[in-house]
């Protein structure tokens, strides 16, 4: 597995290698079905989870329509309290930012909290191309790494792993980045644990510069808060003399009393915890404690372009719980790999192609990697509709139109390899404007019903190899009404 998204095939024939894996599937079953029965006990536990739904949703759309507002408030706290802010257009230029920041420190390592954004831009090989290091200290994206992989989960990056192969890539691989693993180590979780906590240990205490993400930030006081279950984001956010942190500007909200919302709704969503044990917050600098010197950049990367769309964006208010991955059948199916990007599940599907744009083969198929079940939209906890966002984003891609790219509104054409759908869509949209034409049809059907195939010829049969083709009835519901009911009429 490439350590890169670059150049990745489109959903169907990547979910198609995957889907294949017994072993990734039993994995993703295990624990996808593992999490979302906790999370579904942890959820029930309050009565008010609809209402407390529903108000993290409207802070976030309150928050994304004045986000040029509460943007210029977090950079005056930030500014203010000690800390430098910088301003990321793309990718290329937040990863410029961060590799002249830690040049300039004279350092040729750093640690990293787990960091989705980062993943996104791509940093980690940004900065081993400048001679520098990045050492991931989050546990599970320790084992992408050693393992020269890539998350496929965003709570759990290393789902697709079991135990055996942890072990063996501890084994293999520790002693290329670090200390290496213990002698006689096994595939029991706490030996697992204990080893990466040696391996990390001296890492913790020998580095000088952190690189962070943060799941919030508080406008009104220039706040980062981080939460994490492990320890290693408190070491790697206290220890270091220079912080730098890379953060989406989506994850602004306005103040404290918002916090309180998302500080309840992500835990019991993506832990099922009733809090996280670890919660983190910090505010510039201090002379006595913690980092001497703080950096916060701010990425828009795409993000600007999806808050232009009314319909898609929504996307923007998602704060990486992954409930949606656990309950969605197709990533449980395909696995987190298969969506070419940071942001696996039906989040991903809905994310990757506003931030990336409809640029390859890739971004076109994500928005129809979903069985529009809805599963997703029932347990996101800031009540993203996503099977909204879905269809919203297959008309894009089938038909073209307007869009926004880098805050130009811009006319796309279709996709390729959809003409044959349009073609069936308008055919299908003229027949239902001519009840005539439908009833004939429908009767036609009726009659000829013992003759169709049961597969699809031509380009359907794909389709239909894996799908029964529905049984046409002997008669239409207009025929059955006006025969059972029509005298009464």
């Amino acid at each position: 597995m490439s350590r890169t998204y670059v150049g990745m095939p489109a959903f169907p024939r990547a979910a198609a290698v995957s889907a294949g894996d017994t072993t990734l599937r039993a994995n993703l079953r295990t624990a996808t079905h593992t999490i979302r029965a906790k999370r579904a006990e942890a959820v029930a536990e309050l009565e008010d989870w609809d209402r407390l739904r529903a108000a993290g949703a409207a802070v976030k759309d309150r928050t994304l329509r004045h986000l040029d507002h509460y943007l210029l408030q977090l950079e005056e706290n930030v500014t203010r309290a000690g800390g430098t802010v910088h301003w990321a257009a793309d990718a290329a230029e937040a990863n410029r930012i961060v590799t002249e920041l830690v040049q300039a420190t004279g350092e040729s390592e750093v640690v990293k909290v787990k960091s989705m954004v980062t993943q996104e831009i791509g940093l980690n090989d940004a900065l081993e191309r400048a001679g520098i290091r990045a050492y991931e200290t989050d546990l599970a994206e320790l084992i992408v790494q050693l393992g020269d992989d890539l998350p496929s989960h965003i709570l759990v990056p290393a789902i697709h792993r079991g135990r055996s192969e942890i072990r063996d890539i501890f084994r293999e691989r520790m002693a290329d980045w670090g200390r290496p693993a213990p002698d006689g180590l096994t595939d029991r979780p706490a030996d697992l644990a204990e080893a990466a906590r040696l391996h990390l240990r001296e890492k913790f205490l020998r580095a000088k510069v952190a690189v962070s993400g943060a799941n919030f930030m508080v406008a009104e006081t220039g706040t980062l808060v981080v939460v994490e279950s492990e320890g290693n984001g408190r070491m790697c956010l206290t220890l270091p003399d220079t912080l730098i942190s890379v953060v989406g500007i989506e994850k602004t909200v306005p103040t404290w009393r918002d916090l309180e919302i998302y500080l309840q709704l992500l835990p019991r969503s993506s832990t099922a915890e009733r809090m996280n044990p670890y919660t983190s917050m910090w505010t510039g600098t201090t002379a006595d404690d913690g980092p001497r010197t703080f950096h916060l950049v701010l990425l828009d990367n795409g993000r600007t372009d999806t808050l232009a769309d009314q319909v898609g964006r929504q996307a923007l208010r998602c704060i990486r719980c992954s409930a949606c991955l656990n309950v969605c059948p197709v990533y449980e199916r395909a696995g987190g790999h298969a969506y070419g990007s940071p942001y696996p599940g039906p989040i991903g599907a809905i994310l990757t192609p506003q931030l990336r744009g409809l640029t390859s083969p890739l971004e076109e198929s994500l928005p129809f990697a979903s069985s529009l079940c809805g599963a997703c939209y029932e347990v996101c906890p800031v009540a993203i509709d996503i099977p909204d966002v879905l269809v919203h984003l297959r008309e894009r891609v089938a038909q073209g139109g307007e869009t926004t790219i880098r805050g130009t509104r811009t006319v796309i054409k279709p996709a390729k390899g959809h003409t044959m759908e349009r073609a069936m869509m308008r055919t299908t949209g003229w027949v239902l404007d001519h009840p005539a034409v439908l009833r004939r049809g429908q009767r036609l059907a009726a009659r000829a019903r013992r003759a169709l195939p049961r597969r699809l010829p031509g380009p359907g049969r794909a389709w239909s190899d894996t799908r029964d083709l529905p049984e046409v009835p002997p008669e239409s519901f207009r025929d059955w009404w006006e025969r059972t009911r029509g005298g009464d009429a």
